[in-house]
């Protein structure tokens, strides 16, 4: 039986390399995107107007999910933003706006789907987070704030999913080059992280059994004492 896969954030950058990089190993795909218009899904694939403020959205893409295809397997919670929220001058109408995408968001999709992630018997969680989650190298103390948050929420997805098989993979990466990125990093494109090198790790660690659980990959472009 193909396995179906949930992917927020599947119209460019990391979310459109996943999406590729299953279509290949041959999952079924529900799309969650914020404008569906323009976007070609995959055959047979269910592309679904996701709009990550919303609260009511994550549980009408789950039920979207389980109509079209009656299962839900693994979930990738990969939409996010990154705007500038520093001490000294971060306002809160950001704040607010980055807590509701990168920390409520994936908290309520993960809550509508996890029944039928249970169901499932070894379904996957993978969230995009990012070394800002690991650590505070800079002064974006919004954006690392929310980051932590999904490692916590990670975490937290082990343990209450653990004895139905569900394992539950925090990917954390540095800079990548995508347009998030692009104006961010002090490196050039071709030395970040490719988009596709992490569609290879999501890929490749949501088949890993059940007892080769992996709870976080750290991913940089350079050397970085971490601890």
């Amino acid at each position: 039986m193909q396995k179906v896969a949930m992917i927020s954030g599947a119209s460019r950058g990391i979310g459109r390399e996943i999406t590729e990089e299953l279509a290949r190993r041959g999952y079924l795909l529900s799309l969650g995107v914020r404008n569906p218009a323009g976007l070609y899904g995959h055959l047979d694939s269910l592309v679904f107007p996701y709009e990550a403020r919303d609260p009511e959205a994550g549980r009408r893409w789950v039920d979207a999910t389980v109509e079209r295809f009656g299962r839900i397997d693994v979930l990738i919670s990969n939409a996010g933003i990154c705007k500038p929220i520093s001490l000294e001058d971060g306002s809160d109408e950001l704040l607010e706006e980055t807590l509701d995408i990168n920390v409520k968001a994936p908290f309520r999709l993960i809550q509508a789907a996890l029944p039928h992630l249970r169901r499932a018997g070894n379904a996957r969680v993978v969230q995009i987070a990012s070394l800002s989650g690991k650590r505070v190298k800079n002064l974006n103390a919004g954006y690392q704030m929310s980051k932590h948050a999904v490692i916590a929420l990670n975490h937290a997805v082990r343990r209450a999913g653990w004895d139905d098989g569900i394992r539950a993979t925090a990917i954390c990466p540095g800079f990548v080059n995508t347009e998030m990125a692009a104006g961010l990093a002090d490196l050039p494109p071709e030395a970040m992280t490719q988009p596709e090198d992490i569609a290879l790790l999501v890929a490749n660690t949501i088949e890993l059994p059940n007892s080769a659980s992996v709870a976080e990959i750290l991913v940089n472009c350079r050397h970085e004492d971490l601890f």
